[in-house]
């Protein structure tokens, strides 16, 4: 049985056909919306007009375009991934952190913890202040949109990096999600309790700020003392050691990855029911 739906002239529209229309359009929608206003936008227009003349050159008879278009096609996937290079990493991050994929696929996040933990101790040995937010539950977009977006692989280098005190980012905080840097030089609520508040530094009463209000680990150096701390739940926890930090941070990472498979097993049983 046919599931034509109406036709345009001789070709027959199906509803497969329409679903597919609305895909691309959804897929290029999205695109246009992630590369809008970068540099890949201008790399994009002249490919877009490079393949436009490839059309063009055969019908007005263009010989030595027509060649030289024709020639270049098996480099043409190359030159794309190469050209957009940073722009597919981009993407990729960005799939990888939608919750639907991260249902299915769960990565762990021993190297991340690794990665700031060598930027953690490495900023220590420097005498550079530090505040790191590991999102966990809890959403931190408010805190996420008061920064600069990065959206970045997480890595010691790249830490240390926004951390230096030459940098135009190393006021404020990271905010680690998903194992991707989302922002640098967030800002943090800080504590209210002015009792607990009275002998802390601001990178300590926004570490507490934050922990009381979400279940967001956080990391602080200090600048003054060099000592690492670590904030979860509203309470500070000084002078840990790489050992120390590890096993809290191993802890609490575990402790959400239990939690999500528990409830992924409730809505599955729930569904079977």
């Amino acid at each position: 049985m046919s599931s034509t739906l109406f036709k345009i002239g001789f070709l027959p529209i199906t509803v497969m056909d329409i679903l597919d229309i609305l895909i691309m359009s959804f897929v290029i929608f999205k695109t246009y919306n992630f590369i809008r206003g970068s540099r890949a936008a201008q790399m994009l227009a002249g490919l877009i007009i490079i393949l436009v003349l490839s059309v063009i050159a055969p019908l007005a008879h263009l010989r030595g375009i027509s060649w030289i278009l024709n020639n270049m096609r098996t480099v043409w996937l190359v030159a794309f991934v190469i050209l957009f290079q940073p722009e597919l990493r981009r993407m990729l991050i960005h799939i990888g952190q939608n919750r639907v994929i991260r249902f299915f696929v769960k990565v762990s996040g021993n190297k991340m913890i690794e990665e700031v933990l060598e930027a953690v101790f490495a900023l220590r040995a420097k005498g550079y202040g530090a505040l790191i937010v590991l999102a966990r539950e809890t959403g931190l977009k408010s805190v996420i949109e008061s920064g600069v977006r990065l959206q970045a692989e997480v890595s010691s280098e790249l830490i240390l990096s926004v951390f230096n005190p030459r940098s135009p980012l190393h006021d404020g905080a990271i905010v680690i999600q998903n194992d991707v840097i989302e922002s640098a030089r967030c800002i943090l609520p800080l504590i209210e309790h002015a009792q607990a508040a009275k002998n802390l530094g601001t990178r300590h009463r926004a570490a507490l700020g934050l922990s009381e209000e979400t279940d967001a680990m956080v990391i602080v150096v200090s600048e003054e003392t060099g000592r690492v701390s670590l904030a979860i739940a509203g309470e500070l926890q000084y002078d840990l050691t790489e050992e120390e930090l590890r096993a809290k941070l191993l802890q609490g990472l575990t402790i959400v990855a239990a939690v999500e498979s528990r409830q992924r097993r409730l809505e599955a049983a729930t569904e079977n029911h």
